[in-house]
């Protein structure tokens, strides 16, 4: 067994993926715009996941915009039988790299395309809308709309399974009465733990759930006492942190994201990563006391 079966596996969609997964967010260039400073190093941190064990990377094509997909392609493709790429629409990049919403028939259409194209793909496995009614976090509003015409893309045959990211419980409830939701995928982390129930109820029924930002909204008292912990347990910070993460629910499924290969390679050996009992409680301690705070 090589490190990265520890952390076990979950079902998306239709697919057995590993639970401890890669995320091509910061395959791009500073502020995931642009191309990489240095191409052949994000070339070959994507081989080294597919290589480590990793079958399931997440991307979307407004990462670049472009960018992150072709990248991909060009690494991977031809694709291992096993690799599961999600990939998510309902945002474009303006010329400065600002991100927009883009929820119309007719954007989401193009999206899936652009997809389909710098990738390489005939059928997309997984996408993800990402809803952008505010754009500092979720925020309540029908998704029926867009939703609906990314399932009629669905039917066409042009994706076979369909998430939601950046969105509230109602969404997700109102979401699953249009179409099968096989992912959720929205911002959770030890010290930002909204969705605790929601992702309780997704496990219930089967649905992964992908959380993103693992460090993302810690305070400097936080940041103290998770190196406190790391440094006992021989780890980084943001190794707990995702080993936490790996024990919190067995539907979540993590992304990690990197531009180092040395990084991916820290982010993998975290499933080796024993919490014990007394660790897990110091941690949930920790996020009580921020929440109280």
């Amino acid at each position: 067994m090589t490190s990265i079966d520890q952390s076990g596996t979950f079902t998306l969609g239709d697919r057995t993926v590993k639970r401890l997964g890669y995320g091509a967010m910061q395959l791009a260039g500073p502020g995931v715009f642009g191309p990489p400073k240095d191409q052949d190093a994000a070339l070959a941190v994507l081989r080294e996941a597919v290589a480590a064990g990793v079958n399931h990377i997440d991307t979307a094509d407004f990462y670049g915009p472009h960018i992150t997909n072709k990248l991909i392609r060009q690494a991977l493709a031809p694709y291992p039988d096993d690799l599961v790429i999600d990939t998510k629409v309902g945002a474009r990049r303006d010329e400065n790299g600002a991100w927009l919403p883009a929820f119309s028939p007719e954007e989401l259409t193009q999206a899936v395309h652009e997809n389909l194209r710098n990738l390489g793909l005939d059928v997309l496995e997984v996408v993800n809308l990402r809803i952008m009614f505010d754009a500092h976090g979720p925020a309540e509003g029908s998704i029926e709309a867009p939703l609906t015409a990314l399932a009629e893309l669905q039917q066409k045959g042009l994706v076979r399974h369909i998430g939601l990211s950046n969105v509230t419980p109602a969404q997700v409830t109102e979401g699953r009465r249009i179409c099968d939701i096989v992912c959720v995928q929205n911002h959770y982390n030890l010290a930002h733990r909204a969705d605790d129930a929601l992702i309780d109820d997704l496990a219930r029924d089967g649905i992964a759930y992908v959380p993103f930002f693992p460090l993302g909204g810690f305070t400097p008292l936080q940041s103290s006492t998770l190196s406190a912990i790391a440094q006992r347990l021989d780890a980084t910070p943001t190794q707990v942190a995702l080993a936490w993460l790996l024990r919190r629910a067995p539907n979540i499924l993590l992304i990690p994201g990197t531009s180092s290969v040395a990084h991916l390679r820290e982010n993998i050996a975290v499933a080796k990563i024993n919490l014990s009992d007394d660790t897990l409680k110091d941690l949930d301690d920790m996020a009580k006391d921020a929440g109280s705070a």
